[in-house]
């Protein structure tokens, strides 16, 4: 399956796949991404940035919003082929070293595996190692406060809860909030389409998830680009407010 990479405002990209999207903001010749899919993703990651007239060496950094298999998948291999930086929360620094793993288990899926979708997507997260450990060396905190003099100046915005460190990112220029997965609009394992919260399993605390959507609740933007699902128009403190009626 190919990437749908759709332009949802100037210079900024969603590429949506059936269980991981990623983002490709763009500024001249040079690129920021946000997240880069399952390990699997490779080729569809490359294809991605030469449907916008890019290429890996034009990266100037990735920016994860967590480092779970389905975001972090090949932020390790652009830092060591092309000493690209990777950029995160400093609390999610040494879950992205590989220190630990905040992150569902096979345990725990297969308690689960009744429920519907489930089992035909584990079946696809494993064709696209999503239980590899894929750490990145080395690492970063985001050098300052603010936004990030990269290109689409995004704004990084705490949303705890998912992970330790999980973190969103505010572009207030193009009104856009890319949510990671602190707010999806769909995924494999979930019967719901629209905004809502990733089924309870997969949070690591869900009580600190759900009190981070009131950060996402602040940010003026009016386009919701999530870690799953398709984007989502309209304002985005509308749907976190669908997210949380539906998270009851």
């Amino acid at each position: 399956m190919r990437a749908d990479v759709r332009q949802v405002a100037d210079g900024t990209y969603l590429v949506h796949r059936r269980d991981a999207n990623w983002v490709i903001l763009t500024d001249g010749d040079a690129v920021t991404l946000v997240d880069t899919g399952y390990p699997g993703d490779r080729q569809a990651l490359l294809d991605s940035l030469a449907a916008v007239g890019s290429s890996p060496e034009a990266v100037a950094a990735v920016l994860i919003t967590h480092a779970h298999a389905d975001h972090l998948g090949s932020a390790a291999h652009l830092r060591a082929a092309h000493g690209t930086p990777v950029l995160m929360h400093e609390a999610e620094v040494p879950h992205a070293r590989g220190d630990f793993l905040q992150q569902i288990t096979g345990t725990t899926v297969l308690r689960n595996a009744w429920r519907p979708g489930v089992l035909p997507w584990t079946a696809r997260v494993l064709r696209s190692g999503g239980t590899r450990r894929v750490p990145v060396a080395d690492p970063a905190p985001f050098p300052a406060k603010g936004a990030l003099d990269l290109p689409g100046r995004p704004v990084p915005v705490p949303t705890p809860g998912h992970t330790d460190g999980h973190c969103a990112y505010h572009l207030p220029g193009a009104g856009v909030v890319i949510s990671g997965d602190a707010l999806i609009s769909g995924h494999g394992t979930s019967r719901l389409h629209g905004p809502q919260m990733l089924p309870d399993m997969f949070h690591h605390e869900r009580a600190r998830a759900l009190a981070s959507l009131d950060r996402l609740a602040e940010l003026d933007a009016d386009v919701l680009l999530p870690g799953h699902g398709p984007a989502h128009h309209g304002p985005v403190k509308d749907a976190v407010r669908r997210a949380r009626e539906r998270s009851r």
